[in-house]
């Protein structure tokens, strides 16, 4: 386009020169200006196309070193602090904890409320997703790793979720298939259900004289801390349908390493 522009301006001052002096004189000049004008933008534009963003705008070590005041620990640690304590009684959230179970939340609230959060208190949506739709859960790796070493700890385990209560169920035969517990070592789910303004985990985990609690939600933490049990966080997957995600370590509790899968 600039190169059009110059080209034509050229034309100009060649018919200006064959006219009068004086006309000459006058629009000359002017046309001259133009033309600088123009060339310094083009030069402009072709040092920016010569000089475009980075495409890697690359990290220094302080950011790399930069991390958060978290109390990490590994399945192993967990283990080695149990060492030469009792078989006692232990308990695990079950969704983002045990199961990544957003593929049946999602097409609850496609299915129920699109957009909407409303399908959370639908009935039917609680029907399906207790009574199939872990079918589509993937359990997580590490919960595979946790429970099989309290299992082999002889601890007892239980399931306490938030989920609402149904007349039937079919997440406890999932998780003891998922996670391969003995049938005389699984206890039925417990449903918590959900209260505004309520922790409803809290009297379950005293009732059940739960020491250690894993959960991926801050209700799971302050729940297991409200018992004076041992609350571990485990990370909820960044791909998780259930938004925000938490900030791990906010309670000072123990955060699992490498517990998004």
């Amino acid at each position: 386009m600039v190169v059009k522009i110059f080209d034509q301006l050229l034309h100009f001052i060649c018919k200006i020169n064959k006219h009068k002096k004086g006309i000459q004189m006058r629009k000359t000049p002017l046309a001259l200006s133009a033309i600088f004008l123009l060339l310094s933008l083009n030069h402009t534009a072709v040092a920016k196309d010569a000089n475009p963003a980075p495409l890697y705008p690359g990290v220094n070590v302080a950011q790399l070193a930069q991390q958060s005041p978290v109390h990490w620990v590994s399945v192993a640690q967990i283990e080695n602090s149990l060492n030469g304590r009792p078989p006692m009684a232990v308990g695990f959230d079950i969704d983002d904890t045990v199961l990544f179970s957003s593929p049946g939340f999602y097409r609850g609230q496609v299915e129920f409320s699109p957009g909407k959060q409303d399908y959370l208190k639908n009935p039917q949506f609680w029907e399906k997703m207790n009574n199939g739709w872990d079918d589509f859960s993937m359990p997580k790796d590490v919960a595979k790793s946790l429970i099989a070493m309290h299992l082999k700890r002889g601890d007892s385990i239980y399931f306490v979720t938030g989920r609402s209560e149904t007349k039937t169920e079919t997440v406890t035969k999932t998780l003891q298939n998922d996670f391969q517990i003995p049938q005389d070592k699984v206890n039925p789910v417990i449903f918590a259900g959900d209260k505004a303004g309520q922790n409803t985990k809290v009297q379950w985990l005293k009732d059940k004289q739960i020491k250690v609690f894993y959960g991926d939600s801050d209700n799971d933490i302050t729940a297991a801390q409200a018992v004076s049990a041992r609350g571990i966080r485990v990370l909820r997957a960044s791909n998780s349908s259930y938004k925000p995600l938490p900030q791990a370590g906010v309670f000072g509790e123990e955060v699992i390493v490498n517990s998004e899968f």
